[in-house]
């Protein structure tokens, strides 16, 4: 039977230069062909279950009414409740938000978490608004997606510009309409720890690649004592991996953030790098540092590179300037398909990013549990129960990559997409 989606022409409209979700479809499709699924199958796969987009509108400081576009997509729901961020960017696009769901679906799977992949989004700069501005966008886009939400159905996080405050409002709004002001803590991840937020939830995605990057290395018999490292993007996930591969005597070299870079061939000092950032907003101007480019930043001799920044930040011609051995996606989707070819051919060892950075969603699930379970649990049975998982996830990844001779990408995706297609094809479809 062929199955064709309704969804399809938002997929294969022509563009100019292909999105990240182009190249979405396209690593699930070697995935699928590698994996040998049905025509069926991989229809039912390869398009989000649902796509909620809504007018957010809201009156600013100045009391005109704008009208800001907002978005969440359900990716697939077959293993468990959708599962994913909500980001505040003024380059969100329906499109991003859809490659984002899809993502999120495989890593749930890899991390074998019982969750399916799900993403939002507002078009807004969070930055040219005041705080009352962003807490009644985020109000009344949380009423918009509401007929979504819920701890069983779909239950958002963090993303790019969105905090544990923003989750504390869409957790209020959901519990006074949904319970008639019963606080439902399970319906959000990442919220402040007052309000059911989990131990560890904000070091997690950077401790999680931290704890790939340990295991490249053991893998690769890299010393990481004094192994050079370069971060593309001094946010959250960037900083916190930066900070623990500093503690374990590795040498951060240059990072960057939005705003410029720094660079000490010596080592940066990276606690003091953050109090830096914490105090001035940036990495620039870092004392015992001297300024770099982004592009002499990416072409850095050095032993470990973790792209932290947005989507497509690497692409082939870039890929092919890179003197780096392992490569750790701390960010969705930094290198484009064309880079992947060519960071595999050079024999880059690359942990993919639904692998690298999984230990974010991981950390949710554990909050999520806590919430349901009226349990709370300790750092270090969080951070215990973290390193576990990432390490048992990487193993499984590597272990396709070595008997299946394909590189870690593909491997992390075949092990992803193939336990949603199991689940799906279990379930069968309904009616």
């Amino acid at each position: 039977m062929a199955t064709q989606s309704l969804l399809e022409p938002i997929a294969s409209a022509h563009k100019a230069a292909p999105t990240a979700l182009d190249h979405a479809l396209a690593n699930f499709r070697l995935a699928a062909e590698a994996l040998e699924l049905s025509a069926d199958l991989r229809a039912m796969l390869e398009y989000p279950e649902r796509v909620l987009m809504v007018s957010v509108p809201v009156k600013m400081d100045s009391g005109q009414v704008r009208c800001f576009p907002g978005y969440r997509v359900q990716h697939n729901t077959s293993r468990g409740p959708a599962k994913g961020g909500i980001r505040y960017h003024p380059g969100v696009t329906l499109e991003e938000v859809q490659a984002l769901a899809m993502w999120m679906t495989w890593k749930c799977a890899v991390l074998n978490l019982p969750f399916g992949g799900g993403k939002g989004g507002v078009v807004c700069n969070p930055k040219e608004l005041s705080a009352g501005e962003l807490e009644r966008i985020t109000r009344r886009y949380a009423v918009g997606i509401l007929p979504l939400l819920g701890p069983r159905q779909d239950i958002p996080a963090p993303d790019v510009y969105t905090n544990p405050q923003v989750m504390a409002w869409i957790m209020d709004t959901y519990s006074m309409v949904k319970s008639e002001g019963y606080p439902v803590p399970a319906v959000v991840t990442g919220k402040p720890l007052p309000l059911g937020g989990s131990e560890g939830r904000s070091e997690a995605t950077g401790r999680g690649v931290f704890y790939t990057i340990e295991m490249a290395c053991e893998h690769l018999r890299i010393r990481l004592k004094e192994a050079k490292v370069v971060v593309q993007g001094f946010g959250n996930a960037g900083a916190t991996a930066a900070n623990l591969l500093d503690a374990h005597q590795a040498l951060v070299i240059a990072v960057n953030d939005s705003k410029g870079g720094v660079y000490n061939p010596q080592g940066l000092d990276i606690p003091k790098l953050m109090l830096h950032k914490e105090h001035t907003g940036t990495v620039v101007g870092f004392p015992l540092a001297e300024p770099i480019s982004p592009e002499e930043l990416l072409a850095l001799e050095c032993d470990i590179l973790i792209p932290a920044a947005l989507e497509n930040a690497v692409d082939a011609d870039t890929a092919s300037r890179l003197r780096t051995k392992i490569i750790a996606e701390a960010a969705n989707g930094p290198l484009t398909p064309a880079a992947d070819r060519v960071v595999e051919n050079r024999g880059i060892f690359l942990i993919p990013d639904i692998l690298c950075n999984a230990g974010g969603v991981t950390v949710s699930y554990f909050e999520w549990v806590q919430n349901e379970q009226h349990e709370r649990w300790d750092a270090g049975t969080v951070n215990g129960k973290l390193e576990r998982a990432m390490k048992e996830a990487f193993h499984e990844v590597l272990d396709i990559h070595m008997e299946r001779r394909v590189g870690m990408r593909l491997a992390a995706n075949m092990l992803g997409v193939g336990r949603v297609a199991e689940a799906t094809a279990l379930r069968g479809l309904y009616p």
